[in-house]
């Protein structure tokens, strides 16, 4: 029927079209066998309906950026270009062609035709992909760091002779290729020329800049230096000089640090400057030394004789930094530092100012048969004392003020105690001054600190006026030897003390005078005498190369041993004040005689005891 043919119609029509449609896409797939399909693109480039090598070849002469491109690369003025591709930027064309090959091709069979529908009808354009090698641009930028890199220098400053040498420092400059390769990567991106400015990191040296540290030491060793005290006569201590040779050579360069600066410090060596102060410290120092006077018994005023001294102290520690900064500063003549101190006592003190109304002790000692040098050395120890001040409350060392006792300071060799013996020292005679201030305080009634009696009794310490002996003295002896044993007494009134010490060479005597005012103190002393005396051993007998055949010398003299003990009450308004006891013991002491080799007669067999250096008698045979 009609209705039946037209359907047969139909479906021959259909199927008759479903074999062309087939047989169409059959042969599309057939035709482009090996060939991208149309309208596929990369990157504007058309690479349809060809082989992919052919495409490769289309796009690679298309896609030029990394052969032909050009970037700039910057440090400062500094520049360089180069091809993305020598920084290793590819286009990567392997990848891109078979990513344009594979459009229609991949997925289900709808998605393919549909895929190829789209690339005839509509067109597919791909993204081209780069390839970015940070190798290589790490390779290409360690070539450019070779050219960029500076070493960091720090500033010197040395001093070769008398010359200067300052060298700057200098900023090291390192290019940091970790942090500059993402700024080129960026650039490569954009698929245009441009300019990377390079990462470079500095770093600047501690100490940049020496140029005023080096006028600094220009200055210092300009011209010499002068050290001064100030105010010193011309026959004073200095002045000192130092040439510029000397002062090079005790330059010093050392490198401090203040937080976070750090700067080179030019200065003389401080322990140089140090080690010659200190040397010269013991001529510039002096002790302030109150003024010395003596009473005037009629006018009962102090009359001057020797002016006050002003203390005087190197500042030893501010003389250096005063040097430091007046060098620095360019001057070369400079005042050392010096503290002052004056004494309690200048030369406008009055008696009445210090309490001095009246003779308040006084006692003189005898040394008849003293030698001209034992009394040489009593002069000049005494002296030492005459118009000597003593403050209220103040401790007196007589050790302190007598000194160095030498040849330089104006004693002679005579006779001393040292050990067992008595022998030639210098100084013999002084403890006859001891003596005598011992005694002046003892009768003063002042308390005694210190006192040292004598190893054994010296007849100089007995006499009496007429030169006699007078043993009621014995015990009353005081013995110095600085700065070991000294004598030391306080002066416990509430006025100064003054001290006059005379010495009359013909008449054999020493006076001593206290001066002050009396606070009604008064003395009273008692002696036991000597007792459990000793009788001395056997003289000595030496023989001594340096005397002559027959010449012989006493240098030691028999003395008896003996135990005294003297005892002072110092009573004040009737009321007792103070107590004291003073015990003295006394070696027997022998008789030393030294002759020369070959003396007849010595030793003696049997020693004179009046005599005991006279050598033995022989009688004479008589002849028949």
């Amino acid at each position: 029927t009609i209705f039946f043919r037209g359907i047969i119609f139909l479906l021959i029509t259909a199927l008759v079209f479903t074999i062309g449609f087939v047989g169409l896409i059959i042969g599309i797939q057939v035709i482009y066998h090996g060939y991208i399909f149309p309208g596929v693109s990369i990157g504007g480039v058309d690479v349809s309906e060809i082989p992919p090598q052919d495409a490769l070849q289309r796009i690679n002469a298309a896609l030029n950026f990394p052969e032909n491109g050009r970037i700039l690369l910057s440090d400062g003025s500094k520049t360089w270009v180069a091809s993305p591709a020598e920084l290793g930027f590819f286009l990567d064309g392997e990848y891109n062609i078979q990513k344009a090959y594979q459009i229609g091709r991949q997925g289900s069979l709808w998605k393919r035709l549909a895929e190829q529908y789209q690339a005839w009808h509509e067109g597919i354009d791909l993204a081209p992909e780069f390839v970015f090698s940070e190798q290589i641009a790490f390779h290409y930028l360690e070539k450019i760091a070779a050219e960029i890199e500076v070493p960091t220098r720090e500033a010197s400053l040395k001093i070769d002779g008398l010359d200067v040498i300052a060298v700057q420092g200098q900023v090291g400059r390192r290019l940091d290729i970790s942090n500059t390769i993402p700024l080129i990567a960026e650039q490569l991106k954009t698929m245009k020329d441009g300019e990377v400015p390079l990462v470079v990191a500095e770093t600047p040296p501690e100490i940049m800049d020496v140029s005023k540290q080096a006028e600094t030491a220009r200055q210092i060793i300009k011209e010499p230096l002068t050290l001064k005290i100030p105010g010193a006569s011309e026959d004073g201590p200095g002045p000192w000089v130092f040439s510029r040779e000397e002062l090079a050579q005790m330059l010093t360069i050392e490198k401090t640090n203040d937080g976070d600066t750090s700067t080179y410090e030019v200065q003389l060596d401080t322990a140089t400057l140090r080690s010659f102060l200190d040397s010269i410290t013991p001529i510039l120092d002096k002790s302030p030394e109150n003024a010395r006077f003596i009473f005037n018994d009629d006018t009962r005023e102090l009359e001057l004789i020797q002016p006050a001294v002003i203390g005087q102290h190197l500042d030893i520690q501010g003389s250096i930094a005063k040097i430091q900064e007046e060098l620095a500063e360019g001057n070369h003549t400079i005042n050392l530092d010096m503290e002052y101190t004056n004494p309690e006592v200048t030369d406008d003190a009055t008696a009445e100012s210090l309490g001095i109304t009246e003779l308040v002790s006084v006692h003189t000692s005898y040394f008849y048969g003293s030698s001209a040098s034992r009394i040489q050395n009593i002069q000049t120890a005494a002296s030492r004392f005459h118009g000597i001040l003593v403050a209220p409350g103040e401790v007196f060392s007589m050790a302190k003020v007598l000194g160095e006792v030498s040849l330089e300071t104006g004693y002679a060799e005579a006779w001393i105690i040292y050990g067992n013996r008595t022998i030639k020292g210098v100084g013999g005679g002084v403890c006859q001054v001891s003596t005598t201030l011992f005694r002046t305080v003892f009768f003063g009634g002042y308390p005694i600190i210190e006192r040292h009696p004598h190893a054994y009794r010296v007849y100089y310490y007995e006499q009496t006026p007429s030169g006699g002996v007078n043993t009621r003295l014995a015990g009353l002896d005081a013995t110095v030897y600085v700065p070991d044993i000294d004598l030391k007494f306080k002066n416990d009134t509430p006025y100064w003390l003054l001290m006059e010490t005379y010495v009359n060479p013909a008449g054999r005597y020493l006076t001593w005078k206290f001066y002050s005012t009396s606070d009604g103190r008064t003395v009273e002393w008692s002696t036991t005498g000597l007792t459990n005396k000793k009788d001395p051993p056997d003289p000595e007998y030496i023989e001594n190369p340096d005397l002559a055949e027959g010449e012989i010398k006493q240098v030691d003299w028999a003395v008896e041993g003996a135990d005294v003990t003297v005892t002072r009450v110092v009573y004040r308004d009737g009321k007792v004040l103070f107590k004291d006891t003073f015990t003295t013991h006394y070696k027997p002491w022998r008789a030393v005689c030294e002759y020369g080799p070959g003396t007849e007669g010595m030793p003696p067999k049997n020693p004179d005891p009046d005599d005991p250096c006279k050598p033995d008698t022989k009688k004479k045979k008589k002849n028949n």
